[in-house]
């Protein structure tokens, strides 16, 4: 893993076609920009990760109480 220190309105490129820019901090949390084409899928990984956990079928195999913090915790990190 590459670390990479910026300040607020600073970029990084990742290749010919993608920036990606710090906008806010504050409160334990940033705010990033993602400038990408169109074709290049860009997503949050716990969602990705979700969006795996539902198409394998394992959730079927969950209790009901598991399952719903899985989705309460995906529902946090949306509103972020």
């Amino acid at each position: 893993m590459l670390i990479i220190s910026r300040k607020k309105d600073e970029s990084i490129l990742i290749g010919d076609n993608v920036k990606v820019t710090l906008i806010e901090t504050g409160d334990g949390r940033v705010k990033i920009g993602v400038d990408a084409p169109r074709e290049v899928r860009v997503i949050r990984a716990e969602a990705a990760q979700m969006m795996e956990f539902n198409r394998s079928g394992a959730a079927s195999k969950l209790s009901a109480d598991v399952l719903a913090k899985l989705k309460n915790q995906s529902n946090k990190l949306d509103s972020i």
